[in-house]
């Protein structure tokens, strides 16, 4: 039927002419963001599933901070109780040089004052082995946690060790008779004190090796899940170009014969005019 107040093909041109600019421009959008799924108008329930994953991904990234700063702290702390160690193996030489029964006072007296020099470095190394707030080898705190997952529910946690003078890991005495070698008894009980203490401080640094240990195996673990959070982030969201320069080029030309299509459609009531010539 010839009607020039309603044109069939015209309106069915126009309808797929608006479908494919429609297609056109998603396919623009996914090109100039490199994304299929740019936001949740695109795909609403993708979108979700994204915006949780990405929630995560920000999530052990502050994990990774978290393990980050406790392995420092614990580092410090370690790097702390090998000084002391070095620090008590010269002490006992010097305990056990000062132990001699031939040596005479003023050497002995000699040999005292480094000890004590040496015995007072301790608390110098103690003071200032801090990080970020924590020194974990000074009795000031009792452990250092930090974050293990995304939700902040599970934590690591490592035992501090105290290394001051006069505690239960350095026996040594921070001051008077039973914290020096100024005698020949002095010096004799001192080696086994010393001795002990060293082997304290080593059995201390093990424990603090293995909280180590812990944050880095956790700190790869972390890394590993959030490189693949982020790969899985990518599979749903991210468009693939060489399929969309295909589709461009395919919608480009259905758009050029849409127009086209149109225009011959709107041409048609023309025709009518002949019929009253």
């Amino acid at each position: 039927m010839l009607s020039v107040n309603t044109n069939t093909g015209a309106m069915i041109a126009l309808q797929y002419l608006n479908k494919t600019q429609g297609d056109l421009t998603a396919t623009q959008t996914a090109i100039s963001t490199g994304m299929k799924v740019a936001s949740a108008k695109d795909d609403g329930a993708t979108y979700a599933i994204a915006q949780n994953m990405r929630s995560s991904v920000a999530g052990y990234s502050a994990v990774t901070d978290s393990l980050n700063r406790g392995m420092s702290a614990i580092d410090v702390a370690m790097s702390a109780g090998q000084s002391i160690s070095d620090l008590l193996v010269q002490m006992k030489q010097k305990a056990l040089a000062a132990a001699d029964s031939s040596l005479d006072t003023a050497s002995r007296k000699a040999m005292n004052q480094d000890f004590v020099a040496l015995r007072d470095q301790i608390t110098t190394i103690v003071k200032n082995a801090v990080f970020n707030g924590f020194n974990l080898v000074d009795g000031s705190t009792h452990q250092i946690q930090s974050l293990a997952s995304s939700d902040g529910v599970r934590k690591i946690t490592v035992g501090a060790q105290n290394m001051s003078l006069s505690g239960s890991i350095i026996t040594i005495h921070s001051s008077g008779a039973t914290g020096c070698i100024s005698t020949l008894a002095l010096a004799s009980s001192m080696i086994t004190t010393i001795q002990t203490s060293l082997n304290n401080v080593n059995a201390a640094l093990a424990k603090l090796s293995a909280g180590s240990k812990k944050f880095s195996i956790q700190l790869d673990f972390t890394q590993k899940l959030s490189d693949t959070l982020t790969s899985g982030i990518g599979h749903l969201v991210d468009a693939d170009l060489a399929q969309e320069s295909a589709l461009l080029t395919s919608l480009q030309t259905k758009q050029q014969l849409g127009v086209q299509a149109l225009s011959i459609a709107n041409q048609a009531p023309q025709t009518v005019l002949q019929l009253f010539r």
